[in-house]
């Protein structure tokens, strides 16, 4: 990405959004941040700051389409917008999951990514095209979940199939008016939300080397980035089997840990 870059970036406060914000700072560039949590906010602004970028930092929920709409309006123009807020939550101990779980999860990752989407598109498509007639870039970290019906995240695996499903198709439209949308599908990131996982995670990786692998994805005008690669095919493979062998065969692995166990 360029060093001028004007990006913003939901979910900013730690793991993956901390290291996007990190490999986008760069004299000259401006990131916008927003999260949940002040403090951690604030540390992933100074790590900005450091590296000579500017930084505003904005304490918000995604879940909150106004609030959502309106720290994107008052940026001015950006050229990159990051749809990383989420949360993450399955079925650890074998237990069915709440109510409230599936609500928080589906309101988070699908409402949260319309809520910062749709904005975003509509102020890009009033800014000037660049030289390569690009208006904006808008990613969108969905994952490799989203290729697999795993009884261990249930409500998680559907709302990244939306986001990924739903950033892949609209890409095509909204080509036609400048603006590069690229669905992001990550295997395991060394993150908090990670952390509290208590099963095998092939592939894991660290969010630092995750954020470089997307900015240049990105960067190329990629409509999905899946990585490892190796990993989102054989989840691929999976998700192809008849539902009762799938749902068998992931249902041996430890669920993930229930939304709210992890930092």
């Amino acid at each position: 990405m360029s060093p001028l870059v004007r990006a913003a970036i939901t979910g900013a406060s730690s793991g993956l959004g901390r290291a996007l914000a990190a490999a986008l700072a760069a004299p000259g560039a401006v990131v916008h941040l927003s999260g949940r949590d002040p403090a951690r906010l604030a540390e992933t602004a100074r790590l900005v700051r450091a590296r000579g970028s500017e930084a505003t930092v904005t304490v918000l929920d995604v879940r909150d389409a106004a609030a959502v709409a309106a720290w994107i309006a008052r940026a001015g123009r950006l050229d990159l917008v990051i749809a990383n807020a989420g949360v993450s939550g399955g079925t650890a101990g074998g237990a069915a999951e709440s109510a409230a779980q599936i609500r928080t999860i589906v309101e988070t990752n699908v409402s949260g990514v319309i809520n910062t989407v749709l904005p975003a598109i509509a102020l890009m498509r009033e800014q000037a095209p660049q030289p390569d007639g690009v208006r904006g870039r808008i990613a969108v970290i969905a994952s490799i979940a989203a290729f697999v019906p795993a009884p261990g995240a249930p409500t998680y695996c559907a709302a990244k199939a939306f986001a990924d499903a739903w950033t892949v198709a609209t890409a095509e439209t909204v080509a036609r008016a400048g603006i590069l949308l690229t669905s992001v599908c990550p295997g395991y990131v060394a993150t908090p939300m990670t952390a509290g996982n208590r099963f095998p995670m092939p592939g894991l990786m660290s969010a630092e080397r995750a954020a470089a692998i997307i900015l240049r994805g990105v960067a190329r005008g990629r409509r999905r980035i899946v990585f490892p690669w190796w990993l989102g095919l054989a989840a691929r493979m999976v998700g192809l089997l008849p539902a009762r062998f799938a749902t068998g065969l992931l249902g041996r692995a430890e669920g993930k840990a229930l939304l709210g166990a992890t930092p």
